[in-house]
């Protein structure tokens, strides 16, 4: 089984940039995210839609704003150059060299090519019962 991300209009936002309700998602009218929740629903001509980014969701989430609380745009900050740090002359000794051991979570374990689970030491799958 494949999972994917569904297609939805969200996609197509920008982080963090304002859009008009009406232009990217017609419907009733809607609130304010931040105004009080007993306020009346404003036409979606009069709401701003922003994109914000989520800790743990990686297509983030959309809040509707009307035009007294709009967050400003926020535009990327640019990234400062340094001058890359002088070379020592002289060459490093070749113990230093010395390649590392693998961490046990990079070595690569044999997989079941039905089931896509780890297989056993004895090379039988737990689930189905192939021998890999």
């Amino acid at each position: 089984m494949r999972i994917v991300d569904s297609a939805d209009w969200r996609d197509r936002l920008t982080y963090e940039t304002p859009y008009r309700v009406a232009e990217v998602m017609p419907g009733d009218a809607a609130r304010c995210a931040s105004c009080p929740a007993d306020a009346a629903p404003y036409d979606r001509d009069h709401l701003w839609a922003v994109k914000h980014r989520h800790p743990t969701n990686h297509g983030g989430f959309v809040r509707f704003y009307c035009e007294a609380h709009v967050p400003e745009r926020k535009l990327p900050a640019v990234p400062v150059v340094r001058a890359a740090p002088a070379r020592r002359s002289t060459p490093r000794s070749a113990a230093s060299r010395t390649p590392q051991t693998p961490a046990a979570s990079d070595v690569v374990r044999a997989m079941c090519p039905d089931c896509f689970v780890e297989v056993s030491a004895t090379g039988e799958c737990g689930i189905c019962g192939n021998r890999v």
